[in-house]
C-alpha cells in the first residue's frame, strides 16, 4: 500500500536589516562600554541569524528545523527587551502567503506589517510546514523513521493549533489567508491524522492485536474525515486545498483508514466466530476500497490493500457457503468499530530549542527598563526635593541676615571702613566675573533656547509632512488603504513633543523672571565689583558708639552667627552626601518579575527609598529645625542690640548701604546659580530633542518604506483584478444579417478571454461536381456546367458608416475550410467595401487579353484539424 501525505510549503520573506535599528536602539539608549559593544554584536548575530532561517533555502531535515527554532526562541526572547511597535523601534516585516502562487503580472500575495508578533507568527508557521515536510521524508519502512514522522507531524500540529489558539488573538490586524483561524486549523488536523495513521502503520508493521490496529485505524479515519468537512465548509480556505490535491487525498485517506478499520474488525470476528460479522465488514472494506480505487486512484494506490481484502473475503464467503452457512449481517446493524488515539499535538513553549542560548542574555526586559527608569525618576525628585529644601533654607538664612544687617553691623566699629563681611562679599562677586559673567550667560540663553525650538519645530514638521501625505493616500484608496492611520499613530510623539515645547515656554518665561532680577539688582551688584576705596566711599559714613563692643549682646550674637554658618556647611556637606548614594534597583526588579510575573513598581521602589534615604531625610529635617531655633535667637539678640545702639540719620543710612551690599551679593550668587542652571538646562534639552527629533525622522522612514509596500501590493493587486468582470453581449451585427429580406444566423466569435471547447469537424462532404474552374465577373465567358447554382452565402449586415455598402466582406471568427459543401462560413457576395483587401470583394479587376483569368491560391490547411486537405474548387 503506498502512503501519500501532505506536507505544507514554507512562507517566504523579504530581507530585512536588523542589525542597525537595533544597534542605533542600543547606542542610544545604553551608556558607551562593554556592555553596549557586546549588545551590538549580539544584534549583527540575530541578523545572521534571520538571513539563515529565513532568506535561504532551507533543506528538509532537522539542523534546518533547529535554526528555525532557534530563531524563534530568540524573538521570543528579545521581544520583552526592546520597545518593538510603529512608533518607537519599527521593523517592517514582509511575507508572502505559503499556499498562493501568483499570477504573471500580479505575483503572490504578501503582507508588510511593522510587527514582531507578526513576525513570531510567520517563523512559527514555517516551523509547522518544515516538521511537516520532514516528517513527509521519512522512511516508514522502518521503526526510526515511523517514529521520527510521529513525531514530527504532532509538532506541526501543535505549532498550527497554537497559532489559531494564541498567536491570532493578539494581532490587530487581518493576516494572509495562510495564517487565517480557518488554515491553520484545518492544517493542525490535518496533521494529526497523518500523525495517527503513522501509529497505525507502526502497530500493523509491530503485528500488533487486531483490535488494537482497528481502533488506531478508525480513529486516523476519524481525524481524516473531519479535515475533510473542515475544507468543505470553510470557504475561506485557500484555493491550495482545492487544487492541489489535497481535498482528494483526505477523503481517499478517510475510506482508506475506514476500509483498513473494518478489515481488522473482521479478523476480530472470525477469532470470535462470526462469520456473517466477518464477510459483512470485508464486503463494506471491499467497496470503499473500490471508491478509492475509481475515484482517487490517481492520489492514493491501495491496489495491495485490495487484493488483501479480496482474497479474504473471497474466503471467507468460500468457507461460510459450505461450512457455517452463518448469516450476513447488514453492515448498518454492526456494532461501530471503537477507537483509539495515541496522537496529540505537540505544546510550544519557549524555548523549544534544546540549544537555545539568548544573545542577550544580560540585558534586562523592556519592563525593568521602564521601571527602572520610573525608579530613576522618583529619586530624582527626592533628591531634588531634599537639595531644594536645604537652598532654600540657606537663602532664608541669608536674606534674615542681610535685613538685620548680620554680621557688618557688629564688624561696624569705627563706622569709616568697610566691614570685614561686606569686603568678602565684595571679593566673591569680583573673583566669579562680576557683571561680565551674569552679561556673558544673558546673551547665550537666547541663543541655546532658539536652537532647541528649531530642533522640535523640524521633528513636528516631519510628522506633518508624513500625516497629509498618509491622509492623501487614505483618501484616495479608502478601505484598500489598510495600515494605522498616521495621526493615530503619531499621538505619543505629539504628546511627547507638546510637553518639550511647554518645558521650553516655562523655561523662556522663567530667564524673563532672572533678567527682571538681573536688571533690579544690577547696580548694586556694578557697585561690589569696584576697587576698596571706591566701595569705602560709596558707603556713608557713621559715628556708632564704640561702648557696646565687647558687650554681652555682641558677643551672643558673634556666637549664634557662627552657630549658623556651621549648620549651613553642615548642608552643603548632607547635599553631597545625598547625590553620592548610588542603589542598582535591577536585580530586585528582575526577582520580583520573576517571582510575580508583573511589576508593581510604585510599591517596590518607595520601599526602597525610604529605606536608603530615610536617614538623610532624618539628618535634613533636624538640620532645618536646628536653623529655625537660631534665627529665633539671632532676632532676638539683634532686637537687643539695636535698642543699646545710638540711633541718628548717618548710622541709618551707612546701616542700610550695607543691607543692600550684602542682599547684592547673595542676588548675584543666585543669579549666577539660575543661569548656570539654565544653560545647563538647555543643553541637556538639546540632546533630548536630537533623540527625539531622531526618533520622528525613523519613525517617518519606516512609514515610507512600508508606504511604498503597501502601493506596491496596490498595484498588484490592481493588475490582478480582471479588467472586464462582465463579457458585453456581441452586437447584432453578428448574431444576424439581413440580405435581400431574409435573414440567418451567423456564428459568433468565442472571446478571447473566455475558454471555449473547439468545434468538432463537418462530415465529410461528397466529391464535386463542377466541369470547369470559375472565373471572376470580368472574365469575357463563363463556362456552362450541368452543375446546380450553389445556394446564395449567408452574409452579415453591416452599418453603411462603416463598409459603405453595408454589407461585411469577410467571414468574422476563426478560420475554416472553404470548399464545396461545407456548411460553414461563405465568402461574402462580391460588393465595394473601402476597408478591406481581398479578391472577393473587389468589384472590378482589369484582366489583359489573352492572360488567364485571375486565380486565388489554395487557403492554407487549418492548424489541428483532423482531415486531409481537399482538392480546392473554385467557386
Amino acid at each position: 500500500m503506498a502512503t501519500t501525505f501532505v506536507s505544507v510549503p514554507l512562507k517566504k520573506s523579504s530581507e530585512v536589516d536588523l542589525a542597525k535599528p537595533l544597534s542605533k536602539f542600543i547606542h542610544d539608549t545604553y551608556p558607551s562600554g562593554e556592555s553596549q559593544a557586546e549588545y551590538i554584536k549580539a544584534a549583527e548575530e540575530l541578523n545572521n541569524l534571520r538571513k539563515s532561517a529565513v532568506c535561504r533555502a532551507l533543506d528538509k531535515h532537522d539542523s534546518s528545523l533547529e535554526i528555525l527554532l532557534r530563531y524563534y526562541d530568540q524573538l521570543c526572547a528579545l521581544e520583552p527587551k526592546f520597545p518593538f511597535s510603529e512608533n518607537q523601534l519599527c521593523l517592517t516585516f514582509t511575507w508572502k502567503d505559503a499556499f498562493d502562487k501568483g499570477s504573471l503580472f500580479g505575483g503572490s500575495v504578501k503582507l508588510s506589517f511593522a510587527s514582531l508578533g507578526f513576525e513570531k507568527t510567520c517563523v512559527l508557521f514555517n516551523i509547522g510546514a518544515l516538521a511537516s515536510q520532514i516528517a513527509s521524508e521519512q522512511n516508514l519502512e522502518n521503526d526510526e523513521g515511523l517514529k521520527a514522522a510521529a513525531k514530527y507531524y504532532q509538532l506541526a500540529s501543535g505549532v498550527f493549533q497554537h497559532i489559531k489558539d494564541t498567536v491570532l488573538s493578539t494581532m490587530n490586524r487581518e493576516l494572509t489567508m495562510d495564517t487565517s483561524p480557518d488554515t491553520v486549523g484545518t492544517l493542525s488536523l490535518i496533521m494529526l491524522a497523518q500523525a495517527q495513521e503513522v501509529f497505525f502503520l507502526k502497530a500493523a508493521a509491530d503485528k500488533m492485536k487486531d483490535a488494537v490496529i482497528a481502533k488506531l485505524a478508525n480513529q486516523a479515519a476519524d481525524y481524516y474525515g473531519d479535515a475533510f468537512k473542515q475544507c468543505q465548509f470553510k470557504e475561506n480556505l485557500p484555493k491550495y486545498f482545492y487544487f492541489q490535491e489535497v481535498l482528494p487525498v483526505l477523503a481517499a485517506k478517510h475510506c482508506m483508514m475506514q476500509a483498513n478499520a473494518e478489515y481488522h474488525q473482521s479478523v476480530l470476528a472470525k477469532q470470535q466466530k462470526k462469520f456473517g460479522e466477518e464477510i459483512s465488514r470485508l464486503q463494506h472494506a471491499s467497496d470503499l476500497v473500490k471508491t478509492v480505487g475509481s475515484r482517487y486512484d490517481e492520489y492514493i494506490n491501495v491496489k495491495d490493500l485490495s487484493d488483501k481484502i479480496a482474497r479474504a473475503l473471497a474466503a471467507a464467503k468460500k468457507d461460510n457457503d459450505f461450512i457455517y452457512h452463518d448469516r450476513v449481517p447488514d453492515v448498518k446493524d454492526l456494532e461501530p468499530v471503537g477507537k483509539a488515539t495515541l496522537v496529540k499535538p505537540t505544546p510550544v513553549s519557549v524555548p523549544m530549542s534544546q540549544k537555545f542560548t539568548d544573545l542577550f542574555v544580560k540585558m534586562v526586559p523592556l519592563a525593568v527598563q521602564q521601571a527602572l527608569s520610573v525608579y530613576n525618576q522618583r529619586r530624582a525628585d527626592l533628591v531634588n526635593q531634599l537639595i531644594a529644601q536645604m537652598r532654600e533654607s540657606s537663602n532664608l538664612a541669608n536674606g534674615v541676615l542681610a535685613s538685620l544687617n548680620l554680621p557688618a553691623a557688629i564688624e561696624d566699629v569705627s563706622g569709616d571702613n568697610i566691614p570685614q563681611s561686606i569686603l568678602e562679599k565684595s571679593k566673591a562677586v569680583i573673583q566669579q566675573g562680576g557683571l561680565q559673567t551674569i552679561d556673558q550667560l544673558v546673551r547665550d540663553l537666547p541663543g541655546l533656547l532658539q536652537r532647541n525650538r528649531e530642533i522640535l519645530d523640524e521633528a513636528m514638521k516631519i510628522l506633518d509632512q508624513e500625516e497629509v501625505t498618509d491622509n492623501e493616500l487614505k483618501a484616495k484608496f479608502k478601505e484598500r488603504w489598510q495600515r494605522t492611520p498616521s495621526n493615530e499613530l503619531y499621538k505619543p510623539l505629539r504628546t511627547e513633543g507638546a510637553n518639550f515645547r511647554t518645558t521650553l515656554d516655562r523655561a523662556a518665561q522663567a530667564d524673563k523672571v532672572v533678567k527682571e532680577r538681573y536688571a533690579a539688582n544690577s547696580e548694586i551688584i556694578a557697585l561690589l565689583c569696584k576697587p576698596e576705596a571706591e566701595l569705602n566711599a560709596a558707603i556713608p559714613s557713621g559715628n556708632p558708639t564704640k561702648s557696646l563692643q565687647g558687650s554681652e549682646v555682641v558677643m551672643l550674637l558673634k556666637t549664634l552667627l557662627a552657630s549658623l554658618n556651621e549648620v549651613k556647611k553642615e548642608r552643603e556637606t548632607f547635599e553631597n552626601d545625598i547625590k553620592s548614594v548610588q542603589f542598582d534597583m535591577t536585580n530586585r526588579f528582575l526577582t520580583a518579575l520573576a517571582q510575580d510575573g508583573a511589576l508593581n513598581e510604585e510599591a517596590i521602589s518607595v520601599t526602597e527609598l525610604d529605606q536608603i534615604y530615610g536617614s538623610h531625610t532624618q539628618r535634613v529635617q533636624q538640620n532645618l529645625k536646628k536653623q529655625e531655633e537660631l534665627l529665633a535667637d539671632i532676632q532676638a539678640a539683634h532686637e537687643e542690640f539695636s535698642k543699646s545702639k545710638q540711633s541718628n540719620t548717618d548710622a541709618n543710612l551707612r546701616e542700610e548701604m550695607l543691607k543692600k551690599l550684602a542682599a547684592g551679593h547673595d542676588q548675584f550668587v543666585e543669579l549666577v546659580n539660575n543661569l548656570k542652571e539654565g544653560t545647563e538646562f538647555y543643553n541637556g534639552i538639546t540632546e533630548f530633542l536630537v533623540k527625539f527629533q531622531t526618533k520622528c525622522t525613523d519613525i517617518v522612514f519606516a512609514r515610507k518604506t512600508e508606504r511604498d509596500e503597501l502601493l506596491k501590493d496596490l498595484q498588484q493587486s490592481i493588475a490582478r483584478e480582471p479588467s472586464a468582470p462582465n463579457i458585453p453581449a456581441a452586437p447584432a451585427y453578428q448574431t444576424a444579417a439581413s440580405v435581400g429580406g431574409t435573414t440567418s444566423a451567423v456564428p459568433t466569435p468565442a472571446p478571447r478571454n473566455v475558454f471555449q471547447p473547439k468545434p468538432q469537424p463537418p462530415a465529410r462532404p461528397p466529391p464535386p461536381s463542377v466541369g470547369s474552374s470559375f472565373t471572376p465577373a470580368s472574365s469575357a465567358a463563363t463556362p456552362k456546367t450541368n452543375a446546380p447554382a450553389p445556394a446564395p452565402a449567408p452574409v452579415a449586415s453591416m452599418p453603411a458608416s462603416v463598409g459603405g455598402s453595408g454589407v461585411l466582406s469577410q467571414a468574422q471568427g476563426p478560420p475554416y475550410p472553404t470548399y464545396q459543401g461545407f456548411p460553414g462560413y461563405y465568402p461574402m457576395p462580391m460588393a465595394y467595401n473601402q476597408y478591406a483587401y481581398g479578391q472577393y470583394n473587389m468589384p472590378y479587376m482589369y484582366q489583359p487579353p489573352g492572360q488567364p483569368p485571375f486565380q486565388s491560391p489554395q487557403p492554407p490547411q487549418q492548424p489541428g484539424y483532423p482531415y486531409p486537405p481537399q482538392q480546392f474548387y473554385q467557386q
